[in-house]
């Protein structure tokens, strides 16, 4: 084992306080660990998807397949601003489009981005939960 500087506190977030690193779990971490780039490109799509515009967009093709001039009425924006966003959207691999005659209608990319779309809205659900029944 190797020895390490003592741990802190700071902001109610509680670090180690021990002097010992535990070299197996280290090098099983480092060993499975994704590689730069990959986590670079994890990083990127959470940034894109961080976007509350996006978000909104993502949350209503997980529920159904839009045309821009739906998303735009939606969300009260213009269509110029939502086609921007869905650009954006798309280039990252978030949702993608079909032509239907003179309309363009949009879905999600794929089942991953819906598992990992509808995993985070669980998940703040379940914490907005836990938080108010905290305070009872």
């Amino acid at each position: 084992m190797i020895s390490i500087e003592g741990g802190y506190m700071k902001d109610n977030f509680v670090a180690c306080d021990c002097n010992v690193i535990h070299e197996s779990v280290v090098k099983r971490v480092m060993k499975d660990m994704p590689s730069d780039e990959s986590l670079e490109r994890l990083s990127l799509l959470f940034k894109i998807i961080g976007d509350n515009t996006r978000t909104k967009i993502i949350w209503l093709l997980d529920h159904e397949e839009m045309c821009v001039c739906d998303i735009a009425n939606v969300l009260g924006m213009t269509k110029s601003r939502v086609s921007h966003q869905l650009a954006i959207l798309k280039n990252a691999g978030i949702v993608k489009f079909k032509k239907v005659g003179k309309e363009v209608n949009y879905t999600l990319d794929d089942e991953h981005i819906t598992k990992l779309f509808e995993t985070g809205i669980e998940h703040i659900r379940h914490r907005l939960d836990r938080d108010y029944n905290a305070k009872i």
